[in-house]
């Protein structure tokens, strides 16, 4: 698990394709302080399983499915990336819970700048807009953020001058990709209403056997 606070910008060393997956080769300094062949790591919020290390870079593996479903696949030699460790159970929590489960990719479709103030529109797909409400948490490629406002086609965050300077959202364009991950809580909240209006499975089973004949004199 993560909280979605960035700890530092990696930077990609190494993007080679394979026939079953793409691997990368990041460097980084502060994640490698402690980090294992074995641990979890957040690459732009995609949570990944570390499978070498050296003393200036880490390794991973991107299969085809995380390929389709995030930015990753846009990964080439010499990109920037968000990295955050997975949460230690003695660390505070200080943005919210974060999976690194992507769900969609969005698109940044406008950037406007007003004293220091910076609010990113992105656009996404609206499947996943009914998990975001305005002050609700969401996590940009990674990093942890409030809501300021949704709209039909996709939502807005404020962005405040240390997220822009400790992480890649800095950097983006109108028109770069993003990785979206709604609030895991909000997604099991619906679940639960959705679970509500479903037959009981033994109420189906007994239609079933009536349909048959069973329990008709």
């Amino acid at each position: 698990m993560f909280t979605g606070i960035v700890e530092e910008i990696g930077q990609v060393i190494n993007c080679s394709q394979g026939a079953d997956y793409n691997t990368l080769v990041i460097g980084g300094r502060r994640v490698l302080s402690d980090l294992a062949v074995g641990h979890s790591i957040a690459v732009n919020g995609v949570c990944l399983t570390v499978v070498d290390q050296t003393d200036e870079t880490f390794t991973v593996q991107v299969i085809p499915e995380t390929l389709q479903k995030t930015n990753l696949s846009t990964i080439t030699t010499g990109s920037l990336v968000n990295l955050e460790r997975a949460m230690s159970s003695e660390a505070r929590f200080h943005g919210h819970i974060v999976q690194g489960h992507v769900e969609t990719i969005g698109y940044v479709s406008n950037i406007v700048t007003n004293h220091g103030d910076v609010r990113m529109t992105l656009t996404m797909d609206s499947a996943w807009l009914r998990y975001c409400i305005p002050k609700g948490s969401i996590a940009v490629d990674g990093v942890s953020l409030t809501i300021s406002d949704v709209s039909l086609g996709g939502l807005t965050v404020a962005l405040i001058p240390h997220t822009l300077a400790q992480t890649i959202l800095g950097k983006k364009q109108i028109g770069d990709a993003v990785n979206i991950e709604t609030d895991v809580l909000a997604r099991y909240l619906d679940r639960f209403l959705e679970m509500e209006t479903e037959p009981e499975p033994w109420d189906a089973d007994l239609e079933r056997l009536r349909s048959w004949g069973f329990g008709e004199s």
